[in-house]
Order: structure tokens, then sequence, then C-alpha cells
């Protein structure tokens, strides 16, 4: 009589374990019904939670300022040659409109501008 005992035992244990897998599965998908839909916070702070940690930035090198401005220099080289790229077929024009506005009546005015600017020039 124990080995019939034992053996609905066996079989009670396994009836029941196949009931509570079932209802596991239906008190995690109610739990997910009854959860309040994410909003976009929630997201973002999810997402923000997920990334790895960031390494430091690294220290940024000062800049020189004064003669020894590469950054400055290379933009001024840079800007110069957007200029001649842009306006190839005009330079000519330009270089004669300047041409005749030295031969006009504003010659002096510029004539004293150029000077001005030699003067203060350390080239």
């Amino acid at each position: 009589m124990a080995k019939a005992k034992n053996k609905s035992k066996a079989s009670v244990k396994k009836s029941k374990a196949k009931p509570v897998k079932k209802k596991g599965k239906k008190i995690a998908k109610r739990a997910a019904a009854k959860a309040p839909a994410k909003t976009k916070k929630s997201k973002k702070v999810a997402a923000k939670a997920k990334k790895p940690a960031k390494k430091a930035a690294p220290k940024k090198k000062k800049q020189i300022v004064g003669e020894g401005d590469y950054a400055a220099s290379r933009k001024f080289d840079k800007d110069q040659a957007g200029f001649v790229t842009r306006n190839k077929a005009k330079i000519p024009a330009l270089a004669k409109e300047a041409e005749a506005a030295l031969d006009g009546p504003e010659g002096d005015a510029l004539r004293a501008a150029e000077q001005e600017a030699r003067d203060r020039s350390t080239v």
C-alpha cells in the first residue's frame, strides 16, 4: 500500500506542477496588462540607464593667440581659397574695378587708407 500512496503523490505532484506554470504565465500577463503604459520620460530614463558609462573627455589644448595662432591661420587660408574658387571668373573684373577706383576721384582716400594699414602692420 505504501507504493500505491507514493504513486498517487507523484501523480499529484505532476498534476500540480503543470497548472502552476500556467498560472505563473497568466499572472505575468495580468501584471503586464495592469502596468501603466511607459511614457516618453520613462523611456528616456530607461535608455539612459542602459547606456554604458562614458569616459571623461580629454582636455583640450590651450589655443595659442597671437602670431602663433595656427587655427586662425588655417581658417584664413581656407576662407581665401574658398573665395578664389567661388569668384574665379569675376576676379579679373574686380581687379579692373579696383584699378579704376584708384585712378578716379576716391583714389587719394584709398591710397591714404592703404598707407595707414601699412603703418600699423609689423611686417
